[in-house]
């Protein structure tokens, strides 16, 4: 008796908790290879098209639970997404694609300023920095005023007062 309990339990758990995971957009292409420029969209996890071909330029995120990123057609901008299509924010570019996610937070942009959204796609810290490096460990180096200097095809920040701040956007104690 404790058997069959223990299994209708486990049942209805299993059931309940995979329920959530139908919640989510597979992508699909067209032709052999999926590659920048190959027109791609997304389907939700019952095969209806949600995100049609040929929406965006490019769709980077195979499979988007909570948060993916595709390039707006006409300005070449990374955009993040939800996974009901809604557009999120502007991804900052980085080494000609989307910002890393290395210690959690990547980077994004809003008017021109720099801030931070966590891997599920919530902005974490709004975009209020002219300049901002990626996170490294539990700190960023960001600034408020800074000077873009072009070094041949590449550029890099200047800035006399960089400072680091945590991943709630407080700025660290020395």
């Amino acid at each position: 008796m404790k058997k069959l309990i223990s299994g209708i339990i486990i049942t209805f758990l299993i059931s309940a908790c995979s329920s959530k995971e139908d919640n989510y957009l597979i992508k699909f292409h067209e032709g052999e290879f999926d590659e920048i420029g190959v027109p791609s969209g997304y389907l939700n996890s019952k095969g209806d098209t949600i995100i049609p071909i040929g929406k965006y330029y490019y769709c980077y995120t195979d499979t988007i639970r909570d948060f993916g990123m595709v390039i707006e057609n006409k300005t070449g901008k990374i955009l993040g997404i939800d996974k009901n299509g809604t557009e999120l924010f502007q991804v900052f570019r980085y080494d000609n694609g989307p910002d890393y996610v290395e210690s959690g937070p990547f980077r994004i942009i809003k008017n021109g300023k720099i801030g931070y959204a966590n891997p599920q796609g919530k902005v974490i810290i709004e975009p209020n920095f002219e300049c901002a490096y990626p996170f490294k460990g539990d700190f960023a180096e960001v600034s408020d005023n800074c000077e873009t200097i072009k070094v041949g095809e590449h550029s890099m920040w200047k800035s006399e007062n960089w400072y680091q701040i945590t991943k709630n956007g407080k700025r660290a104690k020395k």
